[in-house]
């Protein structure tokens, strides 16, 4: 009985619907955007945020990394106070500068670090060595390539094992800076590693420690690399450190990005949340709008139903069903559209400016979840329910007598 009530209620929605297919459509447009705008944004900012978050902890969510800041210099006493800080797996000292190299056609910016290599494959899980081999700590000349700088952007060989690769960076010389070129022998290329923008291993060239002052000509560390033993102790490390070097040196923990960027994500989406549920709101004024607009050019077709025996309850059905078919349709359109739109977007890529020089694309696929899905629906269905309950009480309560009198 049930059943057969809400299947005429709906029949009698959609012949409504279809008879004044103007209006209609351009309501539904109207709730179609709602769903459109936070299924698009909140996929794309969740497809970029945890490729980011990814790229991150794919660098060592138990990696530290120790900057001195200002004139302090690090020395063996610094070096032995923080390996024997409770939570310290491993720490060591490195060298690094930034430089260019002839890739093809073009100069690529390049970061050459020198330290034990054996520490970054330690601390960066799934990198691996593509051919040749590490070289030794005494094999000063010789270096361990990204694979980028090894490979051109097409795919092909510029530098494979034995070549020699030339390196020119600026060295920091009293208060100004003197170009200098070095030339290294390739020993090993490493596997893409897809990504990894804050410290690209696509884009290192690793010497030797020793290579820091007998090749590369720097008298001081650049800064010391730490391993805590687990990823649950890093905060505890981080705190440590930041009593003991507060003012003398800067302090990067990888876990520390991945939690300001979860952090700044969640932000995101609750302001382009914030910004869809605008949109809902004009789709709700819409609905209103079109449904009185509706229950005035049929008020005598309310009294005849009711003089037929209709009662209240069922007139409010009869017109809610309306707003809520509209919203159905319009919520399936807005949430198909989202998801292509989505698409769209996310394959136009997001720059990051390192340099003047050297920006960096990232493409990420936008994530659509369940989550964004339901709730997009939710709300749509709201916004048919809120949009129609008002006019649908109005007809409800109007007097067949008046209601059959009406011209």
């Amino acid at each position: 009985m049930f059943l057969q009530f809400f299947l005429d209620i709906l029949r009698m929605a959609i012949k409504v619907l279809t008879e004044r297919r103007t209006r209609a459509a351009l309501t539904i447009a109207g709730i179609a955007l709602g769903p459109f705008a936070l299924v698009m944004i909140s996929s794309v900012v969740d497809g970029y945020g945890e490729y980011i978050v990814s790229q991150v902890e794919g660098l060592g969510q138990n990696a530290i990394v120790l900057f001195p800041s200002g004139d302090y210099k690090f020395t063996e006493s610094d070096l032995n106070n923080i390996r024997s800080m409770p939570g310290v797996k491993r720490a060591e000292p490195f060298y690094r500068i930034q430089g260019q190299v002839k890739v093809g056609s073009e100069n690529k910016v390049v970061f050459v670090y020198a330290l034990p290599a054996d520490l970054i494959f330690e601390s960066m899980k799934g990198l691996e060595v593509e051919k040749g081999s590490i070289p030794s700590e005494s094999e000063y000349l010789r270096a361990l390539v990204g694979h980028k700088v090894a490979y051109s952007d097409d795919g092909g060989v510029v530098y494979d094992i034995g070549d020699v690769v030339a390196i020119t960076y600026l060295k920091p010389s009293g208060g100004s800076s003197e170009v200098r070129r070095i030339s290294v022998v390739v020993g090993g290329v490493m596997k893409e590693f897809s990504g990894a923008f804050i410290l690209s291993p696509d884009n290192m060239v690793i010497l030797p420690l020793e290579a820091g002052q007998k090749v590369l000509g720097l008298s001081s560390w650049s800064g010391i690399y730490i391993l805590a033993e687990s990823s649950d102790v890093v905060s505890i490390v981080v705190r440590e450190l930041q009593s003991r070097y507060r003012g003398v040196a800067d302090i990067i923990s990888f876990q520390s990005i991945a939690n300001v960027i979860n952090s700044v994500i969640g932000a995101v989406n609750f302001i382009s949340f914030a910004a869809s549920l605008s949109a809902f709101a004009v789709a709700v004024a819409g609905v209103a709008s079109t449904m009185i607009t509706s229950v005035i050019e049929r008020t005598r077709e309310i009294g005849v139903l009711k003089a037929l025996g209709f009662k209240d309850r069922e007139v409010l059905l009869m017109i809610l069903s309306e707003s809520i078919v509209m919203s159905i349709i319009g919520g399936s359109i807005g949430i198909i559209l989202g998801v292509v739109g989505a698409q769209a977007l996310a394959s136009r890529g997001f720059a990051i400016s390192i340099s003047q020089q050297n920006t960096i694309v990232i493409t990420a696929p936008p994530k659509v979840t369940a989550f964004n899905i339901l709730r997009a629906t939710a709300l749509t269905l709201l916004v048919g329910v809120a949009g129609g309950l008002f006019p649908a009480y109005r007809a409800a309560k109007i007097p067949p007598a008046v209601a059959l009198r009406y011209e």
